[in-house]
This record gives C-alpha cells, structure tokens and sequence, in this order.
C-alpha cells in the first residue's frame, strides 16, 4: 500500500489499523462511512467504548500523516467520515472506471499482487470484509480485461496490438489460458513461431506451479500446431493459426451439472517417507470431513492421483472431474512439529486464491493426523465457497443449489426488501426441486425468521409451514446434518419443545461435527433451557470453527443473549451494540441489548433502542414477550422482563 502527495512525499500512517481506515475509504469511493462500522470492524474483540476510543486514536493517525493536506482530503462529522476521492488518483477505483483515460490493460499493470495484501489478521471481521472486497475486485477486473482482449480479436486487430494486450492481460493473471492463446497466435502471425513455442512453456510452468495441471487439450493442439507448421505454410496463410481438427470422435456434452464440485489434492511432502504418509493422510481425511457437508460433492485425492504413486496427475484431471474449487496444500516439519500450509482455489476464475491459512500438529504416529487441525481447515471452507457463490452473477445458469446460496447473503441482512427476496430464491428452488432436502429445510428457516421479525399477518398459519417443510427436510434426507440443526431450532424456539431440540442438535453435530452454524445455533437452545455456560462453550467451537464466517455479526446475537441471562449485563451491552449496528433491521437483536441496559440503569441510552425497536415490532411488549420467547425457567423469564420493563418497554 502506497500514498503520495502531489509533490511525491509519501502520506501513508504507519499503523496497520490507520492504514485499513485509509483502505476503506479508499475503496468506499467518496461515500460516508460511518465511524461506528470501522471500529466495530476493526476492533471486533473489544467493548464498544474501547473500540471507538482505538478508531478515534488511528484516525488521528491518518490526519497527521496527511498534513496539512488533511484539510482538504478528510471530512468527518461525529458519525461518519469521508474521503474526498474527487482530488486523489486511487489505482483500484480508476481501473474499474467506466470513464478509464488509459487502456484497462495498462491500469491493471499498476495492480499488482492482492487488494491491501498487507493487512490481513488485523480482525476477523475486517478479513471478512478484505475477502468481499477482493473477490469482487478481482472478478470484476478479470471481466473487463477478458473483453478488452475479446473486442481486440473480434475487429481483426494488427498482431502486435493483441500480442500487447495479451501480455498484460497474463502479467495480472500468469495462468490466463484464453490470453495464452491470442498471445501464441499473434506471435505466430508475426513470424514468431520461438517466441509463441516459449509462451506455450511458460504458461506450462505457471500452470504445474501453482496447481500441478498441464495446459488444456485445445492450448497444447495449438502449440503442436505452431511447431509443426512451416515458414512457408504461414506466409500464405495470413488468418490466425487454428489448432487442427480432432481426429477422433468429439464426446457428447454431459448434462447441466447443479451441485459444485470441490477436488482434494494430495497434499505435497518434504520427501520423508513418513511426511509424505502423513500428508496423504492429511488430504484424505480433509476430503472424508468435507464429504459430510451437503452443498457440495467432493472428489477424494484417490481420485487425482497416479495409479502408480502418491503423485498428483499431470493430463488435466481437474477439468475431467469438472471441479469448481480445489483444495492443495503442503506438509513440511522442523523435527517436532508438522507445519501445514492449505489453499482453496476458483477454478472458475483461472485457478484464483480466494482462501488461506497455516496450521501445525504435533509429530505423531506416522499416519495419524489430528483431528482438531481437520475440523479448523473444513469448518472454515464452507462458509468461504458459500460466500463466494452468494454473490450476484456467479452463475450463468442459476438452478436450484444456486438459487439456495444466491438466497443466503439476502436472507442475513434482515431487512425486510431483501429478505424476501431470498424467500423468492428459495421458492424458486423448491418449485424446480420439490424433493431437494435443503431447500425444504432453508424454506422452513426462511419462514421461522420471519416470524421472529414479526412481518406475517397470521403468524399461526406461518408457524405452520415452519413444522412442515422441516420435517420434510429430513425425512427426505435424514442423514442431512443442516436439515436436521434447522429442525431442532424450529422444535426449540416454536414449539419450546427443547428436549427434541436437543436430540435433532445431537444428531445433527453426530453427522458433521465440523458444520459451524449448527453449533451457533445449539448454543441458542442452551440459553432458552438455562444453561448459558453450554451456550459459551458452543459459541466457542463455532467461533473456532469459523472465524471469518460472513454473517457471524447475525448469530453473534446468542452471545448477547447468553450474557443477559448469566447476569453480565455490561457484556450483554457490548455485543448488543455492535449486532444492531450491524444489522439496524434485526428486531430480536435488539430485545437482550435493552434488557441489559435496563438492568444497568441506563434507561437514557436505552432510548433510541426501545423507539427504533417498536417502530420495527409496533405491536412488542413485555407480557407478548413473556408468551412468546422460548425460555424454560421461570427465574430466566423474570430477569429478562425486568430488564425490558426497567427500559421502558411498554407492559401490555
């Protein structure tokens, strides 16, 4: 990260936390941004005062460094900040302009490396937000170079302006097939034939180097091409060289394919015959755990390896199997410890990074792997894939898994307009699939949720869908670990029927002991029963589990809860605060928050909460929810009442 005045003096805070502030303004291009949000992100461990306090001091940071440049750059009020973007240059924006004075392609050669590459770990929330960024970042740079590049072919352009545009178009993405390709025909077509023959080369080195595959039949029949082709046969052929035709028998295209595919590498040893055992058995088991999610299929390292060894293949197994994403990884030790490194990466997108993490296990028996490592890596590259596919246009051709996970990130923000249009989503997706298991059981959540909002006019008839689409679920797939969590939340929180909440929670962790939103969720059926200490210990292992989960800011909620009925009210408070910030249309976000402050006696503060809270739930008072609210105890009941009615929450 860099930033430079006009006169080339460099106005960048040292700070990491002051130059993440610098990067989201950057990236809000001109919009406010509200104070509360960046401390909330980047100081997501911390009480609400203590945040705010750590922001203001690496805000100050930022003026400082600026100057006397400050002036004229920073506008902020006491709830929002602003950068003025009107009077800088930022790289990241100007290349995805619209209004771009230069050639994309030459822009992109200033983007080198990730967005913000060097603050990754300052929180988890704030690599949350790192990972949307550069996804979207990425994906949309990829687009506009891609058609830059296809409009230069489609008019015919001069050789050496394709060769141009194609080079930079690679040097943003080494392993660009399609670039690789207009690259080696254009230098073909200026008599290059060693030059397109190296690229061929290079691109086979980055190809084996960042994901063990060879080039794709169609670049490997253009490259013999351009061997075996003459001088002669090229200076009376002025059209681009095209591969030759195969020989054999085109094969005949396979169906439409709705669920993802996700491949396991056999990880890469340092050459022990004991390191390599272990991390055979390290990939094996990470496929085993991963297999037990339900959004995805899974092909085992078995399935791309040699017959004759432990060595992943080189013919392009990862394009036979149709992969989406794949998993590689490396294995090495100091002599006490093993340290592993793991990637996840889009295939989708030419092989781009999108996930990364290191982990290390204690030298053990030569094929046992702990346990513990697994569950971290595959509790975390679930909801990863499932961010990434929620995003808009992710899929040319949206069916009903795609339908299911467009649906999630609509579905956690909580506000009414794009909530129910994840119902739509999820509509959509049972109509094509009645008999799809998820999408049964996410219609029953769908609705439990938005009951708990308070939005259906009959809340009875609503309740009643929840009860039948759930037990549909896992009587459709009764091994399905999601559907059977989704149940025993529906059990808990509308029919208060805890003990079978507990029993489906117990199956369900049983089936995938790695699935972080179900252990989120059990936790919740621990605070209604009394037990809040439980309700830790399973926020806990989903907070392990999950660090950068995308909507933890939605169930972080349970720890207000469980804060409350424990007593810790200032605790309450704090993880109040930062849900309804978060996410302002979450009706119950606010109830353990106002409970809490009525406790405390801070019934001015509790204010606002109380008023936005009935303006969201007009009809909301103590004794609807008393007769609501699924708790068991009757001392937990009286507690959280108190607390509402000493805020100021109207009796009944």
């Amino acid at each position: 990260m860099r930033a430079t005045s006009y006169l080339g003096d460099s106005v960048l805070p040292r700070g990491r936390k002051a130059r993440a502030v610098l990067g989201s303004l950057c990236l809000a291009d001109g919009a406010r941004v509200p104070r509360g949000r960046l401390a909330t992100m980047l100081w997501d461990r911390v009480p609400d005062f203590q945040g705010r306090a750590s922001f203001r001091q690496a805000f100050r940071e930022l003026i400082v460094a600026f100057g006397p440049l400050a002036d004229d750059l920073i506008s902020a009020d006491r709830e929002t900040i602003r950068l003025n973007t009107s009077l800088c240059w930022i790289d990241a924006l100007a290349v995805l302009s619209p209004e771009a004075n230069s050639p994309r392609s030459d822009l992109a050669s200033l983007c080198k490396g990730e967005l913000l590459e060097e603050l990754d770990g300052l929180s988890a929330s704030f690599d949350q937000w790192l990972l949307s960024e550069r996804s979207q970042f990425t994906e949309q740079l990829r687009a506009l170079l891609e058609e830059e590049l296809k409009q230069a072919h489609r008019e015919s352009s001069e050789a050496s302006e394709r060769a141009d545009i194609a080079r930079r178009l690679i040097r943003f993405d080494a392993t660009h097939e399609g670039a690789s390709r207009i690259l080696m025909r254009a230098l073909a077509d200026m008599g290059e034939r060693v030059q397109a023959v190296r690229e061929y080369a290079r691109l086979r080195e980055e190809l084996s180097r960042a994901l063990d595959v060879e080039p794709s039949p169609e670049t490997h029949a253009l490259h013999e091409a351009i061997r075996t082709v003459g001088r002669e046969d090229r200076s009376r052929n002025t059209e681009p060289l095209a591969p030759p035709q195969r020989r054999h028998k085109a094969p005949v295209p396979a169906a439409p394919r709705d669920r993802l595919r996700v491949g396991v590498l056999p990880f890469l040893a340092g050459g022990t015959p004991q390191e390599e055992a272990v991390a055979l058995s390290l990939s094996q088991e990470i496929a085993a755990a991963l297999a037990r999610f339900r959004w995805f299929d899974v092909i085992a390292p078995m399935g791309l390896m040699r017959r004759n060894g432990p060595v992943p293949i080189t013919d392009d197994p990862l394009r036979q199997n149709e992969l989406n994403y794949v998993i590689d990884g490396a294995l090495s030790s100091d002599g006490e410890r093993y340290q592993i490194s793991v990637r996840l990466l889009d295939l989708t997108r030419y092989a781009t990074p999108v996930w990364s993490d290191r982990f290390e296990l204690s030298e053990g028996e030569p094929h046992l792997v702990d346990e513990e490592v697994i569950a971290r890596i595959v509790g975390q590259i679930d909801p990863v894939i499932l961010f990434i596919e929620g995003q808009p246009k992710r899929r040319e051709k949206i069916e009903a898994t795609g339908l299911l996970l467009r649906a999630q990130p609509l579905l956690y923000t909580m506000e009414r307009e794009k909530y129910e249009e994840a119902g739509r989503y999820i509509k959509q997706a049972l109509d094509l699939e009645p008999n799809n298991a998820m999408a049964c059981a996410w219609f029953a959540y769908w609705h439990l949720f938005y009951v708990g909002q308070g939005w259906p006019t009959n809340a009875g008839d609503t309740i009643a869908i929840v009860q039948e689409y759930a037990l549909r679920a896992i009587k459709l797939d009764p091994d399905n670990a999601e559907a059977l969590g989704i149940y025993a939340h529906v059990c808990a929180f509308a029919h208060k029927d805890f003990d079978a909440a507990l029993h489906y929670f117990d199956r369900a962790l049983r089936l995938n002991p790695n699935l972080a939103f179900i252990w989120a969720l059990s936790a919740a059926t621990y605070c209604y029963i009394g037990q809040p200490d439980v309700a830790f210990e399973r926020l806990e292992r989903y907070r392990q589990l999950a660090p950068f989960h995308p909507y933890f800011i939605l169930l972080e909620n349970v720890f207000g809860t469980a804060y409350l009925l424990k007593g810790e009210y200032e605790q309450a408070a704090i993880v109040g605060r930062r849900v309804v910030m978060a996410n302002p249309q979450f009706v119950n976000g606010y109830k353990p928050l106002i409970a809490a402050l009525g406790h405390l006696d801070r019934i001015e503060e509790a204010a606002p909460y109380v008023r936005t809270l009935l303006e969201l739930e007009p009809n909301f008072t103590v004794q609807r929810f008393a007769q609501a609210y699924p708790l068991k105890k009757e001392i937990d009941r009286a507690r959280y009442m108190e607390g509402l009615r000493l805020a100021g929450v109207p009796e009944g």
